[in-house]
């Protein structure tokens, strides 16, 4: 299918759109739950990461001193892959030992990478918009199979900017990158997110990865690869 009407943005998200959910599932979030109660008692009184524990406490309703509630309640809502900040930036920064010590290596499908080096090539803007901390995402896409590929993105955005499923934050990223909405094309696997970009006045494509079982949603066009999108000239 061609890129409708000729975006000048492509906004993509990651988890089962530019990589697979099972490498979030299966690797990521289980190396940082395992290392999650080490890495907290270690750095309880880290300047960084000390208001991320007073954030987790809050939400969670339990003493910010108390260190075990806190893990617990981290770990929880990451078994229930809850879009939470403080959890976030947490797993990112366990993340950041994994990458550079090669125990992680981001996975991105190849047809993402071809298309996405094309649309770059050919003038266009990429940006990404992830529930993962902007650390979290350049790591992924800094340590992956087809080398470092963080230059070919000229913003990351994550829960800072707002929920992945309201328009605002979509609202908020184009006047961020100072782009009419009408000219950004949203690519997810996630309908109610597709559903909010629309509603930003945003171009929209329903990436339904047969790895993922993802499933088509008759509102939206639907793509299984980014090579079935064709970069205009």
């Amino acid at each position: 299918m061609a890129l409708p009407p000729r975006p000048r943005t492509l906004l993509t998200d990651i988890e089962g759109t530019t990589g697979s959910i099972s490498f979030v599932k299966r690797e990521l979030f289980p190396y940082a739950d395992a290392r999650m109660e080490e890495y907290v008692r270690a750095h309880s009184a880290d300047p960084a990461v000390r208001p991320l524990l007073e954030e987790a406490a809050r939400l969670a309703r339990v003493d910010k001193d108390d260190v075990a509630a806190v893990v617990t309640a981290l770990q929880t809502w990451s078994a229930e892959d809850a879009k939470v900040p403080p959890l976030k930036a947490l797993q990112g920064a366990i993340w950041r030992s994994g990458y550079e010590n090669g125990a992680l290596r981001g996975h991105v499908y190849a047809d993402a990478v071809r298309v996405l080096r094309a649309f770059r090539g050919a003038g266009g803007r990429l940006h990404v918009f992830s529930s993962g901390s902007v650390q979290a995402q350049k790591l992924l896409f800094a340590h992956t199979a087809f080398g470092d590929l963080t230059n070919l993105f000229d913003e990351f955005f994550d829960l800072s900017v707002g929920s992945k499923r309201d328009r605002s934050s979509y609202a908020r990223i184009a006047e961020r990158i100072e782009e009419s909405p009408s000219q950004v094309l949203y690519l997810s696997d996630v309908p109610a997110e597709l559903l909010a970009a629309q509603a930003a006045g945003m171009q929209t494509v329903h990436v339904v990865r047969p790895e993922d079982r993802t499933q088509p949603d008759p509102r939206f066009r639907c793509i299984a690869s980014f090579d079935e999108l064709t970069i205009p000239d």
